[in-house]
């Protein structure tokens, strides 16, 4: 298999509206996220995943792009993108732009065109239809939506303000695929690709992922942007199996390095249930057997996983499946551990490295997330009592990784001298990066051995995946080349557990407890985690 940068690489992954702010108006921005390239050169990551930051009337926090050539006022200018690019340069940092072609703003100029002009070529870049069908938005309510100006209704399978693109229209693929030369022009190191299994939907059928033609689409895409370098690219696929995430990362299919699967985050809900119906307790046993399918059948050499436990649609991890009391750091330490030594590319979310958590909110008054504010009028109109939305928008709620980023124990958490956008976590008194670099046993130190553990390791990447046979609550496997054999153990709860392997430790990679006792006195105390060198 050929190895690229980024099989070795662990990617960090930032929200910028809620980073830095530079400016004191209470919304991060880039120049902000440039005065802290120095932090995330310490922590060691290969590569930032930028969320968008192209102009954007921010229906969907810049997922409703409105030109993919121009930085958002709120964000700063082209300039300030320049300089980010550069500055992440000079310190081996490259920058994953977000790439989002499922569909545009309303406010996009060929959209704006299309609209006002049914005639006109740009009509076509969208799908229209005299008719409705029974297609949903993730959003909630109707795909569909009236456009009184043109007589007809339009896709959109998130907000109304965000028109699905048509890519069976060969004129706009390209347009996309110049506009990503574009930014590769500019020396990007990549894309990460929303909903991008989406893209070859077909409405008529009712068909939204994993469309007949997306396999085309992307091998099109390759072969006109950026297949001709050694680029990252990353696709959103929250429909994908290993099968299917095969035909997007395998070498010889000529499409993406990976894609995000999210089955292991489908634990966080109730089978078969809405979204926000979320489970109290992690079943470590399906946690187990869903890992364990991804690293075994998506073989090195026919393809890639990546690994992650956070993101900016997703709860924090800590407080879903760890544990924010008395365990918050030993718990995100086992988390980390057990994550980032599997076979796969590393994703760490903004402030996952010191251990955030949601954010207690009290009031929707406190929640901005479109998504969770569209599923609160539903639920109230259905009679749902409040308290009851209020809980799942607390547990599930998108604003929970989106709240800023807890730099210092003063005022705002060190994230603007202004009134922040969403509010601060009131714990950043004691959770702060300032108080991380301080503490050498902190939860940042331990990802900053992981991401050096990677970039130094080759049986990160080569070795086989072996599940061990373990009690319930502890999660063990072992990786093994044809010359060494490494144990990964984590106990993932909050009482001790029984954990009896007959190996002997040659040495140990990474602890967060006293690896080589817990082996010898056949139990786990709560929520130990390590990784050793067998004998």
């Amino acid at each position: 298999m050929e190895k690229h940068w980024w099989h070795k690489a662990t990617i960090y992954q930032i929200y910028p509206r809620s980073f830095m702010d530079s400016n004191g108006d209470g919304i991060g921005d880039i120049k902000g996220i440039t005065s802290k390239l120095d932090y995330l050169q310490k922590l060691g990551i290969t590569a930032i995943w930028l969320s968008p930051v192209y102009q954007s009337p921010m229906d969907d926090n810049g997922y409703d792009i409105s030109d993919y050539e121009a930085i958002a006022d709120i964000f700063g200018d082209m300039a300030d993108m320049d300089e980010l690019l550069a500055q992440a340069n000079t310190r081996d940092i490259k920058i994953i732009m977000d790439l989002v072609v499922n569909h545009t703003s309303d406010e996009h100029a060929w959209f704006v065109e299309a609209r006002q002009h049914p005639d006109s070529s740009e009509r076509d870049f969208y799908i229209w239809r005299d008719q409705p069908n029974g297609l949903t938005s993730t959003f909630s309510g109707s795909a569909w939506q009236y456009d009184e100006v043109s007589g007809q209704y339009y896709l959109h399978l998130f907000s109304k303000r965000q028109p699905d693109l048509n890519w069976e229209n060969e004129t706009l693929r390209h347009k996309i695929y110049d506009m990503m030369n574009f930014w590769i022009d500019k020396g990007i190191g990549g894309f990460r690709m929303d909903v991008i299994d989406l893209i070859g939907k077909v409405p008529d059928q009712e068909i939204t992922g994993n469309g007949p033609k997306l396999h085309d689409y992307l091998k099109e895409m390759n072969r006109a942007s950026f297949g001709k370098y050694d680029l990252l690219t990353v696709g959103e696929t929250w429909g994908a199996t290993p099968e299917i995430a095969k035909q997007y990362s395998n070498p010889d299919n000529d499409e993406l390095s990976m894609v995000f699967q999210f089955e292991h985050i489908g634990l966080q809900h109730k089978p078969d249930a809405p979204k926000w119906d979320f489970e109290k307790e992690l079943n470590v046993p399906a946690l187990k057997a869903i890992f364990n399918k991804w690293q075994t059948e998506l073989e090195l050499g026919q393809g890639w996983n990546s690994l992650f436990w956070n993101n900016h649609d997703l709860p924090r991890v800590l407080s879903i499946w760890g544990n924010t009391g008395e365990y918050r750091e030993k718990s995100a330490k086992a988390l980390a551990i057990l994550l980032h030594l599997m076979r796969g590319t590393p994703y760490i979310y903004q402030g996952e490295e010191i251990g955030m958590t949601n954010y207690p909110f009290q009031t929707l008054d406190e929640v901005d997330d479109i998504e969770s504010r569209n599923y609160a009028a539903e639920a109230l109109e259905n009679g749902m009592p409040i308290d009851d939305i209020m809980d799942s928008i607390r547990m599930i709620g998108r604003d929970n990784a989106r709240t800023p980023m807890q730099w210092t124990a003063g005022s705002q958490a060190g994230f603007t001298t202004g009134h922040p956008w969403l509010p601060v976590n009131p714990n950043h008194e004691r959770i702060n990066v300032e108080a991380a670099l301080a503490d050498p046993n902190s939860i940042f130190y331990i990802y900053q051995q992981l991401v050096t553990l990677r970039k130094e390791n080759d049986w990160l990447v080569d070795a086989d995946f072996e599940l061990q046979e373990t009690v319930d609550k502890v999660f063990a496997y072992i990786r093994k080349t044809a010359d060494d054999a490494y144990l990964v153990v984590a106990n993932l709860s909050n009482q001790q557990q029984t954990f009896d392997l007959p190996v002997q430790v040659a040495d140990v990679v990474i602890t967060n407890t006293s690896a080589p006792q817990a082996l010898a006195s056949k139990s786990l105390e709560p929520w130990d985690a390590f990784c050793v060198k067998l004998a």
